[in-house]
């Protein structure tokens, strides 16, 4: 519902509503129903890199797509940017959905966008999605967790947002028994380096998994010792698996695959 906001010196004007939408981990299959809905319904839908074609072909064929996707040393929309659009869309009074990979409030930035929306008094609706942390896992064939194996696992980003702020990569994998990285394939050489320095046995199975759950989806399954040299063509996006749940693919994934 649209909503009437008084600004000084300009007196009263209709502000619509942001939808910040989880698309899921790739697959458009796996946005949730009211996802689907959102996005069907919105008069714009602004979107990152990784949302598939298919999802944006649900959106009406008047609402107006914008691309603000962002790429390593290639952030042609800055999220300062990015917040601003979102305002000046929903106060021309547009049901605008921000449609994001994944869950919106996993490494996605959804919580800086809903923060800035809400202080301007903009309505705004958080749609969760599922994240790839689980799902692009599964779809290989990998629990995070198996009774037995691992009773807890632990989720870091590969880039943190601040410089200096890297997550404790040992302490974290010491303590969930499985270890998901997201946006780490750059640096999955450093992350192995320090889990072995910090004498995490070398044969500790890992799976990099790339495009998961989409057409393209390829999986690496290797170990800490061994990930410079079976893991040197890997590209983003991918999500890197470590720890001993990931031997469980030799039994699941295949007949998952079939």
């Amino acid at each position: 519902m649209a909503a009437l906001v008084t600004v000084e010196g300009r007196g009263e004007y209709v502000v619509g509503k942001v939808f910040i939408v989880g698309a899921g981990p790739g697959d458009p299959r796996l946005i949730t129903v009211w996802g689907l809905e959102c996005l069907r319904n919105a008069d714009a839908v602004v979107y990152d890199r990784l949302i598939d074609p298919g999802l944006l072909a649900e959106a009406r064929n008047d609402a107006e797509r914008i691309y603000v996707g962002k790429e390593t040393g290639k952030h042609t929309w800055l999220q300062e940017r990015i917040n601003e659009l979102l305002a000046e869309l929903a106060t021309a009074g547009k049901k605008v959905v921000r449609l994001k990979g994944g869950d919106p409030f996993v490494f996605g930035r959804g919580g800086e966008e809903a923060m800035y929306l809400a202080a301007r008094g903009i309505e705004i609706e958080i749609i969760p999605g599922i994240s790839s942390s689980i799902a692009v896992p599964a779809f290989a064939g990998i629990p995070v967790t198996h009774r037995g194996v691992a009773n807890s696992f632990a989720v870091v980003t590969g880039h943190p947002r601040v410089e200096g702020s890297s997550p404790d990569f040992l302490a974290l994998f010491r303590a969930a028994g499985t270890l998901v990285v997201l946006m780490g394939v750059e640096r999955r050489m450093e992350i192995a380096r320090l889990l072995l320095q910090g004498n995490v046995d070398p044969a500790t199975p890992v799976a990099v998994i790339e495009q998961g759950s989409r057409a393209g989806q390829r999986i690496t399954i290797t170990d800490l010792s061994n990930i410079e040299k079976d893991c040197r063509l890997v590209k983003p996006p991918a999500v890197i698996v470590i720890g001993k749940t990931v031997s469980l693919h030799e039994a699941i994934g295949r007949h998952a695959a079939e």
